[in-house]
C-alpha cells in the first residue's frame, strides 16, 4: 500500500526523519537502505572504525576521478553503507562548525538557517553528557560523551598546542570554536552511539514505520512533475514504492545521482547517458566541496600508541579485548582520532580557518597501507576549514549500480593550497613542543628535508588527501545553481525534497555528522508543519 513518506537513504538524516515522521501514528512512513542491518561488533566497538574502513559490506569505499592538483592521484572516499550511514563508520567526533557558518547561510538567501535559528535544534538533538547549558541539551536522542580512554600522546598533543599558542578549550561548539582540547564523542557507556542507535532503533516497534534494507534505489517515479514513489531492487525483483512524499536522504555523492537517474538535472549531461528527462535543473551535482586534509607523521620514542605490529600486540590486544567486554574500558573505546582543535592559520583570520585531529598511531592512506601502521608513532591530521575549490558528482552511465563520477577538485583554487601550507606549518609547530618530546621520534611526513613553501606544496600534491566531509551537491538556495528552496523542496518540482549534507550551500568549518542531524531535525519540523 502506498506510503506518506519514503526515505532514500538511512544515514545521518534518514534516521531522523524515521523517527520524527513515525512520532504520528497516523503517518505510514518506509526508510530504505542500500546497505545492511547496522549489527556488526565493528560498529558497536568505537576503535572498529579501523576495521570499517577497509569494510566492503558497510562502506561504500568510493574513489575520487583522478584528481589534477593532486598529481593526478584518486583520492579514497569512504562512506557509511549501513543503517546509521556514516555516523556508523565515522571517527564520533562531535562538532557542528562556527556559528557564523550558520549565519553564512541565511546571507546566502536561506531565511530560518541563521544560527539562532539551528542552535535551539542542536541542542533538542542532544543528549550531552557533561549537562545541559546555554549551547547543549541533554535530553535528545544523540548522546555525546568524554572519551573513556586517552593515549597519552593525545593529551600531550593537547599540552602542546597550548604551548604553541592556542588556547585551551572545553567546548568546541561554543560561540568561539577556538583552542585545542580531547574532543567529546558520540558514545554512551562505551560504544558507539550513531545516529541509528539514538534514533532509528527505539523507533523500530512502531507498527507505522517500515525498514527496508539492502535495498538499491534505482529511480524517483513521476507523474509529470509530482513524484509519486521509488523505483527499488531487493533481493533481485524490481519493485516500486509508492508515496505521497519522497525524500531523498542518500548524502552528497548519492542524492545527485539518484536525481540524475531520475531524469533531474543538467539536460545535457542526461541526454548523454539516454536518460529521459523530467526536469532541467543545471545545479544537480555541482558545487561539491570537502575538507582536505594531510598527515604530519612522527615516530614514537615510547611504545603507548596503536599499531598493527609489534612484538606486544598479542599482549596489548588481548588485555583491551578483555577491558572491553568487561568493562567498556580500554584502547578498544578511543575513536582512534581523540585530540584535536580548531585554529587560526594566521592572526588576522576572522575565525579558525584550520581543523586538526591527532591520531595515535602512524597512518598512511586512511590505514588501508596496513604495512605502513607497523611500529609505534603519531599522525596530526590538518585541513582547512572552508575551501574554496568546487567539485562535481556526474553520472558514469545510467546503471544504478555504477559508482558516480566523483570529482572534487581537491586544491584547485590557489588560497586552498596556501592554506594548507599555512597548516603544515602550523601543525609542526605544535608537534616541535616541549610536551611532545617524551615521544617525539623522527618526522617521517613530510620529513625533515621538507622545508621551504615550494617544497611543501609539492608535498601537498603527493600526499593531500581528505577528512570525509562532502557536502554541497543539492544546495539549498534561491539563485540559478540551486537545487532546494529553503524548506528543502527541489525547485520546479513536487512532493520531493531532499535531506541530507548535499544541502549545505557552504561547508561547515567542522564535522559534518551532527549539522546534518539538526538538518533533518529542521526539516521533520517543516513537513509535520504541512
Amino acid at each position: 500500500m502506498p506510503f506518506d513518506y519514503v526515505i532514500v537513504g538511512a544515514g545521518s538524516a534518514g534516521c531522523v526523519l524515521a523517527n520524527r515522521l513515525s512520532e504520528n501514528p497516523n503517518n505510514k512512513v518506509c526508510l530504505i537502505e542500500a546497505g545492511p542491518d547496522d549489527n556488526s561488533l565493528f560498529i558497536r566497538i568505537p576503535a572498529g572504525i579501523i576495521w570499517l574502513m577497509r569494510s566492503n559490506a558497510r562502506n561504500w569505499r568510493y574513489y575520487t576521478v583522478p584528481q589534477k592538483a593532486l598529481n593526478n592521484r584518486q583520492i579514497y572516499i569512504p562512506r557509511g553503507k549501513t543503517l546509521g550511514g556514516s555516523s556508523a563508520v565515522n571517527a564520533m567526533c562531535y562538532t557542528r562548525g562556527h556559528p557564523w557558518d550558520y549565519d553564512h547561510w541565511e546571507e546566502l538567501g536561506n531565511p530560518g538557517w541563521g544560527y539562532r535559528d539551528v542552535l535551539p535544534l542542536f541542542k533538542r538533538s542532544e543528549r550531552y553528557e557533561p549537562g545541559a547549558d546555554e549551547f547543549h541539551g541533554d535530553r535528545g536522542n544523540l548522546n555525546i560523551a568524554e572519551l573513556r580512554f586517552r593515549h597519552p600522546v593525545s593529551e600531550g598533543f593537547v599540552r602542546a598546542g597550548v604551548q604553541a599558542g592556542h588556547p585551551a578549550t572545553d567546548d568546541f561548539n561554543n560561540a568561539t570554536q577556538e583552542g585545542v582540547a580531547l574532543y567529546k564523542v558520540n558514545q554512551k557507556d562505551g560504544e558507539r552511539w550513531g545516529v541509528a542507535r539514538g534514533y532509528l532503533h527505539p523507533a523500530l516497534e512502531r507498527d507505522n514505520l517500515t525498514v527496508m534494507t539492502d535495498t538499491l534505489a534505482h529511480r524517483v517515479v513521476f507523474d509529470g512533475k509530482r513524484a509519486t514513489g521509488v523505483e527499488v531492487e531487493r533481493r533481485g525483483r524490481r519493485q516500486v514504492i509508492e508515496a505521497g512524499q519522497v525524500i531523498l536522504s542518500g548524502g552528497a555523492i548519492n542524492s545527485p545521482q539518484l536525481l540524475k537517474l531520475s531524469g533531474v538535472g543538467p539536460r545535457e549531461e542526461l541526454a548523454g547517458h539516454g536518460i529521459p528527462l523530467v526536469h532541467d535543473l543545471p545545479g544537480v551535482g555541482e558545487n561539491l566541496q570537502d575538507h582536505p586534509d594531510v598527515l604530519v607523521i612522527h615516530r614514537n620514542r615510547r611504545r603507548d600508541t596503536l599499531t598493527m605490529g609489534s612484538w606486544e600486540l598479542p599482549f596489548t590486544g588481548a588485555r583491551a579485548l578483555w577491558q572491553f567486554f568487561t568493562q567498556r574500558q580500554g584502547q578498544l573505546t578511543s575513536n582512534v582520532a581523540e585530540a584535536g582543535g580548531f585554529i587560526k592559520s594566521r592572526p588576522e583570520e576572522p575565525r579558525p580557518d584550520l581543523q586538526l585531529h591527532l591520531t595515535a598511531a602512524k597512518l598512511d592512506n586512511h590505514g588501508l597501507n596496513w604495512l605502513f601502521s607497523f611500529g609505534h608513532g603519531y599522525s596530526g591530521h590538518v585541513c582547512i576549514l572552508r575551501p574554496k575549490s568546487r567539485g562535481t558528482i556526474g553520472l558514469a552511465d545510467a546503471n544504478p549500480r555504477s559508482p558516480a563520477l566523483i570529482d572534487p577538485r581537491f586544491l584547485s583554487h590557489p588560497d586552498d593550497m596556501e592554506g594548507m601550507v599555512r597548516g603544515v606549518k602550523a601543525m609542526r609547530q605544535i608537534m616541535a613542543q616541549d610536551a611532545l618530546a617524551p615521544w617525539r621520534g623522527e618526522e617521517i611526513a613530510p620529513g625533515s628535508a621538507v622545508q621551504s613553501d615550494e617544497q611543501i606544496r609539492d608535498f601537498l600534491r603527493r600526499k593531500c588527501d581528505n577528512i570525509y566531509h562532502p557536502v554541497g551537491t543539492c544546495k539549498m538556495g534561491v539563485d540559478d545553481q540551486a537545487v532546494v528552496d529553503p524548506d528543502l523542496k527541489v525547485h520546479g518540482l513536487e512532493g520531493l525534497r531532499v535531506v541530507d549534507a548535499s544541502i549545505m550551500p557552504t561547508l561547515i568549518g567542522g564535522n559534518t555528522n551532527a549539522p546534518t542531524v539538526m538538518i533533518a531535525e529542521k526539516a521533520a519540523d517543516k513537513i509535520l508543519a504541512e
